[in-house]
């Protein structure tokens, strides 16, 4: 309970009031190592849960971007902005994809020796 209301309140007294137990006690609680790892996790859960959902929406936001830049009839302005956020975010995705693959050639380097051989 503690954990939960945590994650849903602003605030560290918000969130003893709502599991019912004193500020000091929820404040002593995350100075524990095996608490605190818990609640990391919970929150963890949490933002990823609501990245799955931003994901899952990606592609209708593609699909807007797409009407509103090929919309004639749209303000030139608007026509604009959606074909520089689709630039933009082309970009952005071609240097995330180079940086993973210069990650992983490096990971691999530094798992051989000179010789060539797996340390």
């Amino acid at each position: 309970m503690a954990i939960v209301a945590l994650i849903a309140q602003p605030t560290i007294p918000a969130a003893a009031t709502v599991a019912g137990i004193a500020d000091i006690t929820l404040w002593r609680w995350l100075q524990r190592p095996d608490f605190l790892r818990a609640y990391r996790d919970a929150r963890r859960q949490v933002v990823e849960q609501a990245l799955g959902e931003v994901q899952a929406a990606t592609s209708d936001a593609v699909r807007v971007l797409r009407e509103v830049m090929t919309d004639s009839a749209a303000p030139a302005s608007s026509r604009v902005t959606a074909a520089r956020v689709v630039l933009d975010t082309a970009l952005r995705g071609v240097e995330l994809l180079d940086l993973e693959a210069r990650i992983a050639d490096l990971e691999t380097a530094a798992m051989l020796d000179l010789d060539g051989r797996v340390r």
